[in-house]
């Protein structure tokens, strides 16, 4: 009897015990489900934002917004504003700036002010990369440094900073030079002597780039690397349609057509990537080429960190070397390419600026091949880059999402909760900028970013802090050659076909191309 009963007892603490488990998991997954704790801790401190619903979130009727404004081209002299993030101005207009929306089921707070945006910038081991937050799938296209945290993010920025240093990009200057070359000796073909002729530049100039980081990042010219660039523009579009999506946990196992078509595209790319690599190292071992490139510096100081006995910290695996490939791939020429755009399209509205970019790059080299001193001393046409970043910046959005509770500017914002900055926004501000905040004003860094923007910290086309692209310098090379290059044979103007269309594709691109009249000097 005393037996039965004893086993009555254990029964019933064991059913007691998986009932309680059990409850503790409907809990969690209600959380999960319902984020309404997260809603609450928001709400209290004044900030305002549709309430939640399940899994949709603000995602639904931002994507129709972001359809609907990208269904028709804008004035030339229109707001990009309205084009490019009209979710958010809609978010502004019905809640204030002191509000969040709903990714999913996630909630993400607006970030306006300088010094908020400077802290969740510089601040890494607070405020982390938001990638965890997407589709797992996304990690195709998010890889290298630009999806690690910690000390493997600080491992691969050591080796990568060495890549982009100013001696190794004087030598890779002769690689630049003849990219630039191929696409001038390509326009002139097509405008007859003192004549005009329209071309679509956008085209010609995303294939420029890819040359030039083929070229001098890895060490083969445009063919060898031109399927790889087409494949990393295809995934982009996808990720950006996933990211873009309501997300279902375990969409990614299911087989669509674009799950499908994701790997595909990934396997493909990684098969080529691991062939140019493959080939670079028995070459190198061969003697048959330098390191003076990318993968060569890579292979370089893997090899010196191992015959110094610091087997811990050598170098990278080759997978990921790859996925650092796939990310200057995709994100290097994309960078280099929307600023070289935008360069021109500005640049074809105000005749007196070409002109003075014209007559410094005149100056520095006549009819001399640009070089390194004077290609660092064209402080104009610097202007103007910096200029067109402020009025197009590279994306409309940014954010990082809190690795664990903080406080950012009196907000305490909880860990998973995202921290979103608008840098177009901020690069627009007339409070910071003043009345001509929108207006083309290259003089205003004739003293240099900080004195433009009053010491306040508020300009960041390559990012800020820890987080600041690696490549900067580089991207303001690729830019600098090619326009010096561009502007010595030619000048330009809108053709009569050119539709505005700034499109956010991870970079704020020309949705329908940038079609200019070119005139021959």
């Amino acid at each position: 009897m005393e037996m039965k009963m004893e086993r009555q007892w254990i029964a019933i603490c064991f059913g007691g015990a998986a009932a309680l488990v059990l409850l503790i998991w409907a809990w969690e997954v209600l959380n999960w489900v319902w984020p309404k704790k997260l809603e609450k801790c928001l709400r209290v401190q004044g900030l305002k934002g549709n309430s939640y619903r399940p899994f949709l979130g603000d995602q639904y009727e931002s994507g129709k917004l972001i359809r609907e404004a990208l269904s028709k081209p804008i004035n030339i002299n229109a707001d990009i504003k309205d084009r490019v993030i009209p979710h958010i101005l809609k978010t502004f207009r019905d809640h204030g700036k002191n509000s969040f929306m709903w990714v999913g089921r996630i909630p993400r707070v607006h970030i306006t002010e300088p010094e908020q945006i400077r802290e969740v910038l510089t601040k890494y081991y607070r405020f982390q990369k938001n990638h965890h937050s997407f589709d797992p799938i996304t990690k195709h296209l998010l890889t290298g440094i630009g999806s690690l945290e910690g000390e493997p993010w600080a491992k691969h920025r050591r080796v990568i900073n060495a890549a982009f240093h100013f001696e190794k990009l004087k030598l890779m200057l002769p690689a630049f030079y003849e990219s630039c070359h191929d696409l001038v000796s390509k326009w002139e073909s097509k405008v007859p002597d003192s004549g005009s002729a329209e071309v679509e530049v956008w085209h010609d100039i995303e294939t420029l780039t890819a040359d030039v980081i083929s070229r001098t990042l890895f060490g083969s010219n445009y063919e060898e690397g031109k399927r790889i660039f087409e494949l990393m523009r295809e995934l982009t579009v996808l990720t950006i349609q996933v990211i873009r999506s309501v997300y279902i946990p375990g969409r990614r196992f299911l087989p669509t057509k674009r799950n499908n078509r994701i790997r595909a595209i990934d396997k493909e790319a990684r098969v080529r990537i691991k062939g140019i690599i493959n080939n670079k190292m028995k070459a190198m071992k061969a003697g048959e080429v330098t390191s003076d490139d990318f993968l060569g510096i890579l292979f370089g100081m893997h090899v010196n960190e191992i015959q110094q006995g610091n087997y811990q910290s050598a170098g990278m695996r080759i997978e990921e070397i790859i996925g650092e490939c796939k990310l200057f791939y995709f994100a290097g020429q994309d960078s280099t390419s929307t600023l070289l755009v935008w360069t021109m399209v500005i640049l074809s509205r105000f005749p007196e600026w070409q002109a003075r970019a014209r007559e410094e790059v005149l100056q520095a080299f006549g009819d001399k091949k640009p070089d390194y001193d004077g290609i660092s001393r064209l402080k104009i046409v610097t202007m103007i880059l910096y200029e067109v970043r402020g009025l197009d910046p590279p994306g409309g959005e940014g954010s990082k999402v809190a690795h664990e509770a903080t406080k950012s500017g009196g907000v305490s914002i909880p860990a998973g909760v995202q921290a979103m900055f608008p840098p177009i926004l901020l690069h627009q501000d007339p409070e910071i900028w003043g009345k001509d905040a929108r207006e083309f004003k290259p003089e205003r860094f004739w003293e240099g970013v900080l004195k433009a923007t009053k010491n306040q910290g508020s300009f960041f086309p390559f990012s800020l802090g820890p987080g600041m692209s690696m490549g900067q310098n580089f991207a303001l090379w690729e830019a600098k050659m090619p326009m010096a290059l561009i502007l010595l044979p030619f000048s330009f103007e809108l053709s009569p076909s050119y539709k505005h269309t700034p499109l956010t594709l991870i970079t704020l691109q020309p949705q329908h191309g940038a079609h200019l009249v070119l005139h021959r000097a």
